[in-house]
């Protein structure tokens, strides 16, 4: 990927003194391998985090396979089952050259989970009943098991049979392509980003929402209000935003999209606000309100296209009356974020294949 970078050169320059005189020593670096040594940098501290969380026995055979943790993409335990990773959007069953391969037990699940919620269930129960818990690099560890409800919602897990560790990959300058069909005259357009499953919603919202806060040629920047329901945009840990989300981003972690606006409407005043994945009713109410208090909406949806969308109950109105005025539309035939199509309200296309 390097090959096709610009042959520049990073330039340390040093003032030496040396017998009474002064002498200018400059030292070339060229960029290409300083890049080369930041991307296996941020993959060492990646494999970190994840092999942390990991029993020793399956850290083991994950160390044994040498894989590149950029590309890999999850990890599924399941008692009793195969060891399965995702890697480059091919599943791979480990050992993968092994012919007998590794079979999940229960205490292997036990330990994981013990890594996971540093040796206490009890302080991870408000995440547990979400179904995840966010670990640190902002990467999720997704749990299934036993449901106990509470007033007919659900109020824990237990006997925990299941655990996929989804591995966050933040692409820095993935919404490049896209900043300049979103945004007008230098401010935002109310943008819905529609994509079916695995196709890299998330990571663009991500990349759009630091474009904006920082500002760039084709945005002011301007302050982000980001309500992360589900710890995936900003991949909280400790309640300090493991993904880069910009200088004047505010976020709210762990709370209900529709809540969420509100507050952050009332207590920082965004001149835009980012949500992902709107689901119900509530969420769509609650977009419409914040456009009526004159703030820009950056939000997703699953679907594969404008027509699919536009029949979902409720947010269907909201694209008939021409609420929002861009449409991004997602697929991934060869790699996640690929942009298929880009609308305006109208639905008249503005580009394609980017």
């Amino acid at each position: 990927m390097y090959e096709h970078r610009p042959r520049l050169f990073f330039a340390a320059i040093y003032m030496i003194k040396k017998s009474g005189r002064y002498f200018l020593v400059i030292i070339l670096l060229p960029l290409h391998i300083l890049f080369k040594e930041v991307d296996k940098m941020r993959e060492n501290k990646k494999r970190q985090q994840i092999l942390n969380v990991l029993a020793k026995s399956i850290r083991a055979i994950m160390e044994n396979e040498e894989l590149d943790f950029e590309k890999l993409e999850e990890i599924r335990l399941r008692i009793d089952q195969p060891l399965i990773v995702e890697y480059e959007n091919v599943e791979m069953v480990l050992p993968s050259k092994a012919r007998n391969k590794h079979i999940v037990t229960k205490e292997e699940i036990r330990e994981t989970m013990d890594y996971i919620c540093k040796y206490s269930l009890y302080a991870y129960e408000q995440e547990l009943k979400q179904g995840f818990v966010t670990i640190e690099g902002g990467h999720r560890a997704g749990v299934m098991g036993k449901v106990i409800l509470e007033n007919n919602r659900v109020k824990n897990l237990q006997y925990i049979s299941s655990v996929n560790i989804r591995v966050a990959h933040e692409i820095i300058g993935c919404a490049d392509s896209i900043m300049q069909y979103i945004t007008k005259n230098r401010e935002v357009c109310h943008t819905l980003i529609i994509s079916p499953p695995r196709c890299g919603k998330t990571t663009l919202i991500r990349d759009i929402i630091r474009q904006i806060s920082d500002g760039n040629r084709y945005v002011r920047g301007c302050t982000v209000g980001v309500v992360d329901e589900r710890s995936e945009l900003g991949g909280c840990y400790l309640g300090v935003a493991q993904n880069h989300l910009g200088m004047r981003t505010d976020i709210l972690d762990c709370c209900p999209k529709a809540e969420g606006m509100i507050m952050l409407i009332r207590s920082m005043a965004p001149h835009v606000l980012a949500i992902d994945e709107i689901g119900t009713s509530e969420d769509v109410h609650a977009v419409e309100y914040a456009m009526q208090c004159g703030c820009k909406l950056i939000a997703s949806v699953h679907g594969m296209d404008m027509e699919e969308a536009s029949q979902k109950p409720v947010l269907g109105d909201l694209i008939r009356k021409r609420r929002f005025e861009r449409y991004v539309i997602l697929e991934n035939r060869h790699h996640p974020g690929e942009i298929k199509t880009i609308y305006d309200e109208r639905g008249s296309l503005l580009c394609s294949g980017l």
